[in-house]
């Protein structure tokens, strides 16, 4: 099941995995190569939806339950032997939470550490515009795009390309309007630590206190210079992989 969960930088004997979750419209490629950014400690695995990278043949997923179903099934084993921990950005955060959930409520198991990048809270407009991107006409959705991605962020040129994008953003939103999550009263998800980073001229994630309500455990808040895709820039980069191995080492004493 290499296609849906890659993983080109193998480490049998690291002491921990760290799963990472794509943004809307992408492929494992970015987060794949983390693998060799981080210590021999850190095992790094990077999610890959259908209709895109080595999987582009194969139909988009239709609804959340399919996806966490899916990356859920490759990972279990895997994360059921050595703890691991979540790095989602934007939509890969929601997914991250979606799989996350669905591990603590049918096997009992929980990240050391959760990791949401760029993603506005579930009760914000900019969340609610992520669900229901894929009504949008493609100019605006494309125009939304290269303002909130900054100039770190390339739209593609070719038509076919630019299309590719196109379809595989709205079908990820089709996924994020299915899914819905709801706090029981009382009922706090998770236990482990949440860190949020987000760039400090990214409109989209602001007010981010609201993650605080998942979680028991202790809820950090990181911004970094840039947009949307701040994660792009290679100081950030460096930055978010110190700082992710110090948070799982230290979870994991």
């Amino acid at each position: 099941m290499e296609k849906v969960v890659v993983c080109p930088y193998k480490r049998p004997d690291a002491l921990y995995r760290l799963i990472c979750f794509p943004w809307a419209g992408s492929g494992a490629s970015h987060f794949a190569h983390w693998g060799s950014l981080f210590s021999s400690s850190i095992e790094v695995s990077s999610v890959n939806l259908p209709g895109r990278d080595s999987r582009q043949g194969e139909p988009f997923a239709k609804d959340m339950a399919h996806v966490v179903n899916e990356i859920s099934s490759v990972l279990l084993k895997g994360l059921q032997e050595k703890p691991f921990a979540f790095f989602g950005h934007s939509f890969g955060s929601y997914v991250s939470l979606a799989v996350a959930l669905h591990l603590k409520e049918k096997y009992g198991l929980e990240p050391i550490h959760l990791f949401l990048s760029g993603a506005p809270t579930l009760n914000s407009e900019a969340f609610t515009y992520l669900k229901t991107a894929h009504g949008v006409k493609d100019e605006d959705l494309l125009a939304n795009l290269e303002i909130s991605g900054g100039t770190l962020f390339e739209v593609p040129q070719n038509k076919d390309r630019k299309k590719h994008l196109i379809n595989t953003l709205k079908e990820d939103s089709r996924v994020l309007h299915t899914w819905s999550f709801e706090m029981a009263d009382g009922n706090i998800p998770f236990s482990c630590d949440i860190t949020c980073f987000n760039g400090s001229e990214d409109q989209q994630a602001r007010d981010l206190e609201a993650w605080h309500d998942l979680t028991s455990g202790d809820t950090s808040f990181y911004k970094l210079p840039g947009g949307h895709f701040y994660l792009l820039e290679p100081s950030n980069e460096i930055f978010l992989v110190k700082l992710i191995t110090r948070y799982i080492e230290h979870a994991g004493l």
